[in-house]
């Protein structure tokens, strides 16, 4: 497992941003708004009350309850409901003095600074924090449809309806049947994740439907934390090891003489996804036809539509901002967190959304105090993933500002290959905690 040293290395980079004392800045009678209740909205609005109790924050977010993205691939196997990845805003409320709105932001007058809602409702702001999160580009899968996916074939990438209608589809398919996941391109929002979602539901097909198969389609030639999950899929579901991804790998490897539970098609084996046909249930990939019983599209992503609505966005369908404060580069006195950001080397994940908010509202303290903000803060980004239900492995960054961009200050720590069967089972463990402890972070 990770070592000593390099966990009081990361702590103390963590500490950099995640421990902000209460009671600074209480003068200031500023107005926030934050446009997203998820993890980046939460995290920042809480944060920024605990540095500057005074300062009146309000979240406006359409749903009463955020449905957590992390941890909602465990409801296709049945190891959670899809009630337990409910989070209530009871904690910010009422122990942290946030304004809790139920509503749809609409619009932005960025130069009398006053959002509008669709309750008819305007709130002027001093600073605009948008956290919306991503939004699918269903139609770049030629053939493929919001429709669709909320019928057919469902991504289940934002928690909801299509989770559930995934999870009945692979509980209801025939024995011997195919699941097909098509994975997305880079960057996308992790997590879930493509891999860990496919292992899952192969760990579940070994008990309830043994000669069912796992497909993933995939236009890129390699992912984060692949050695460890190609590791996990050889020792675990019979998938052999492609020769290019043997070096450093642990001599328990086997080449296994039939196929496996799982199959990986990276993008230069003909991964690449072209269309989809939703009347024969197949992918057309530059490598060929598949046709499968469960087909689970992830396509590409881009930020939130609020975020492109409000005019936050580039060509490329992200938001451009200042690495410091989080400060939109389109729009003055507007910060963009988490997955719709641009932040270079980091990931969109929620760890890193929850880093970037604590940054953010350290920073935005001090401006409206009239200080200049922390000029070399500090992210990190930790991941723990499963292979199976006791087969875990993590990875971990730090992150520093280098000339004006976001970069990793060293190579990132992942779980050593030769790890013992007792370190897999206890990351496999500190994954679970791990999501109790970030929900409490973020929302209470």
């Amino acid at each position: 497992m990770i070592s000593r040293r390099e966990f009081l290395s990361l702590a103390a980079a963590f500490s950099a941003t995640a421990v902000i004392p209460a009671g600074a800045f209480a003068a200031s009678k500023a107005n926030i708004v934050v446009i997203g209740g998820g993890v980046g909205g939460a995290t920042f609005a809480k944060y920024l009350r605990r540095k500057a109790p005074n300062v009146n924050v309000t979240i406006i977010e359409q749903n009463p309850i955020y449905v957590r993205p992390y941890g909602s691939s465990e409801v296709l196997t049945g190891h959670v409901d899809m009630s337990d990845l409910d989070v209530n805003y009871d904690v910010l409320r009422n122990k942290y003095g946030v304004n809790v709105v139920i509503d749809r932001a609409i619009g932005l007058d960025a130069d009398r600074q006053i959002i509008k809602t669709a309750s008819g409702t305007d709130y002027a702001y001093d600073r605009l924090v948008v956290s919306p999160g991503i939004e699918l580009n269903y139609e770049k899968v030629e053939g493929y449809t919001k429709e669709l996916a909320e019928t057919k074939a469902p991504s289940g990438w934002i928690p909801g309806s299509q989770t559930a209608l995934l999870r009945d589809q692979i509980k209801n398919m025939r024995q011997g049947g195919t699941m097909l996941i098509v994975a997305p391109p880079n960057p996308y929002r992790c997590p879930p994740g493509p891999y860990e979602r496919g292992a899952l539901i192969a760990e579940w097909m070994q008990k309830h439907n043994p000669t069912g198969k796992v497909i993933i389609t995939d236009p890129k030639n390699k992912f984060t934390a692949g050695n460890n999950f190609l590791l996990g899929w050889n020792r675990l579901y019979g998938y052999n090891i492609p020769m290019e991804f043997m070096d450093g790998m642990p001599e328990d490897v086997v080449e296994h003489s039939t196929p496996g539970m799982i199959d990986w098609i990276a993008g230069k084996d003909g991964g690449t996804p072209l269309s989809f046909d939703a009347a024969n249930m197949s992918i057309e990939t530059e490598g060929g036809n598949i046709k499968a019983d469960v087909i689970n599209i992830v396509p590409p992503m881009k930020a939130g539509k609020i975020a492109q609505q409000f005019g936050l966005t580039n060509e490329q369908g992200w938001c451009p901002v200042n690495r410091v404060t989080f400060e939109s580069q389109k729009i003055a006195n507007v910060h963009v967190l988490g997955d719709a950001s641009i932040a270079d080397a980091m990931p969109k994940s929620g760890f890193a959304a929850n880093t970037q908010a604590k940054v953010a509202a350290y920073a935005i303290a001090h401006l409206l105090a009239g200080e200049a903000p922390e000029q070399s803060p500090a992210f990190e980004n930790t991941c723990y993933a499963l292979a199976g239900s006791d087969y875990g492995f993590f990875v971990s960054a730090v992150y520093e500002l280098r000339d004006g961009k976001i970069a990793k200050k060293e190579a990132p720590s992942l779980q050593d290959l030769n790890a013992s069967e007792a370190q897999r089972r206890l990351s496999a463990v500190y994954q679970q905690a791990w999501m109790k402890s970030f929900t409490e972070d973020c929302f209470a």
